[in-house]
């Protein structure tokens, strides 16, 4: 029996990659994360900037969120009991912000050796279509790895303008409209995207990244991830430290040496795809 979803949408989940809207923080939860997060933009404005990948090793409070038994419930219906979080993501678009994502799946980018693993999206304000919502295409998830291409459009929020390099129906599209507190999950093969914020209202999110722990990087770059829930017998991942407070010394320290993996993976993506081009 599932723990938290209904068996109708386990099933859903895998034959159409998603299923949404999940409660999962209360009111008060939710007014309380967002509270916390607005005090983190304005006493260090460049923190989204500076880490994107892995702020929870930062913040205490996004330490907690990761770990909220409701939503590993949800998790855990879909991708097992052994879990473990291995990134997280802010998404804020103010009223009338022309930023989007194009049309992607998060798995072409993971440097994973399967694709067992599910994205979780808290909406910390209203998540509507006019204001530029998580938006997937059902089924897609079934497709395998789809090609991608690096586009570095201005305005596309993903780091290199990356879109799937194949024409996407819109008329297939489900917008995934969420309150606060309120969640939606998506497989990391599904495609999605969202489009500008139109409206007067702020779309803000934190998006919760989850692997089963049979999982392995395989990029030949140091990788770390949190047990959150059940065991991990594979240790494929390097064990990341609890925060117990913000900035935690200790933390910071293993951030800064698995960040600057990251910068080394980056480089070298870059570097390849310079060389495609030129090839």
């Amino acid at each position: 029996m599932p723990r938290l979803l209904s068996e109708d949408q386990v099933r859903q989940y895998k034959s159409k990659g998603y299923v949404f809207p999940i409660p999962a923080l209360t009111a008060d939860e939710a007014h309380a994360t967002r509270a916390r997060m607005e005090d983190l933009e304005a006493r260090e404005p460049d923190l989204w900037m500076r880490s994107k990948i892995k702020p929870y090793l930062l913040q205490k409070w996004m330490n907690d969120l990761m770990r909220h038994p409701r939503i590993l419930d949800a998790v855990e219906d879909v991708i097992g009991p052994n879990i473990l979080a291995w990134a997280v993501g802010h998404f804020d678009k103010k009223p009338h912000d022309p930023g989007f994502l194009a049309w992607h799946q998060d798995g072409t980018y993971w440097g994973l050796s399967q694709p067992d693993g599910v994205a979780a999206w808290v909406a910390l304000t209203p998540s509507r279509r006019e204001n530029g919502c998580l938006r997937v295409v059902p089924g897609t998830h079934l497709k395998g790895q789809i090609p991608h291409r690096d586009t570095y459009a201005a305005t596309n929020l993903a780091s290199r303008g990356q879109e799937i390099a194949v024409d996407v129906d819109e008329a297939d599209a489900v917008d995934l409209e969420l309150r606060p507190g309120e969640i939606s999950l998506h497989h990391i093969m599904l495609v999605h995207g969202s489009e500008p914020n139109h409206s007067d209202t702020r779309r803000c999110g934190i998006v919760l990244r989850y692997v089963a722990a049979h999982v392995r990087p395989m990029d030949g770059f140091k990788d770390s991830a949190t047990l959150v829930r059940g065991i991990d017998p594979y240790g494929h991942f390097a064990s990341e430290p609890v925060p117990a407070r913000d900035f935690d010394p200790p933390a910071v320290a293993f951030y800064n040496e698995i960040t600057a993996e990251f910068r080394r993976r980056k480089e070298t993506i870059a570097q390849r795809y310079q060389t495609e081009r030129q090839a």
